[in-house]
């Protein structure tokens, strides 16, 4: 997946501001943020979105969203945050590899699109 930029980001082919890192999956700011903290949370493996996770990838999801509040409470956000998964180009998926993103610093509102 060399084509994939957050297989390249994991990779350490191109920098990114990392917030956490295990052998599981990688948190980072995102270079384009829509919220005060802006936050990414994503797989180490390549999974093209949440509709393509397996029932073996279970127990990942989860640490993906232990880790995003992790992230998000030692970036500051006492006041609540919000997680999204963008699915699809319907959903508003922009890169193809699941990624967490994390919101805060600012009210969200609802409904959210």
């Amino acid at each position: 997946m060399s084509e994939c930029i957050f297989c390249r980001i994991a990779a350490g082919e191109i920098p990114a501001q990392k917030l956490y890192e295990d052998e599981e999956c990688l948190a980072f700011r995102d270079i384009e943020p829509v919220a005060p903290t802006h936050l990414l949370v994503i797989p180490i493996e390549h999974i093209q979105s949440q509709a393509h996770a397996m029932e073996e990838h279970e127990a990942l999801l989860g640490h993906l969203m232990r880790v995003a509040a992790e992230v998000a409470s030692k970036s500051g956000l006492t006041n609540g945050f919000r997680v999204v998964a963008n699915t699809g180009q319907d959903g508003g998926q922009t890169v193809n590899h699941l990624h967490l993103h994390v919101l805060g610093g600012r009210q969200m509102h609802w409904p959210p699109g």
